[in-house]
């Protein structure tokens, strides 16, 4: 029984933690462009010397 008085509020701490990370993602717009990297990636590089 002790060890769960420590893990649970450890797993909601981690979990809070987790929630808070998805948000500030969120708000901060990480996802706003998904195709663009994507994209770039494909697209040829005229300064490229090689």
């Amino acid at each position: 029984m002790t060890a769960l008085s420590v893990l649970v509020p450890l797993t909601l701490a981690m979990g809070a933690a987790g929630l808070l990370a998805f948000l500030w993602s969120m708000r901060s717009k990480q996802y706003e462009d998904l195709d663009g990297a994507a994209e770039r990636i494909l697209l040829d590089d005229e300064d490229h010397v090689g």
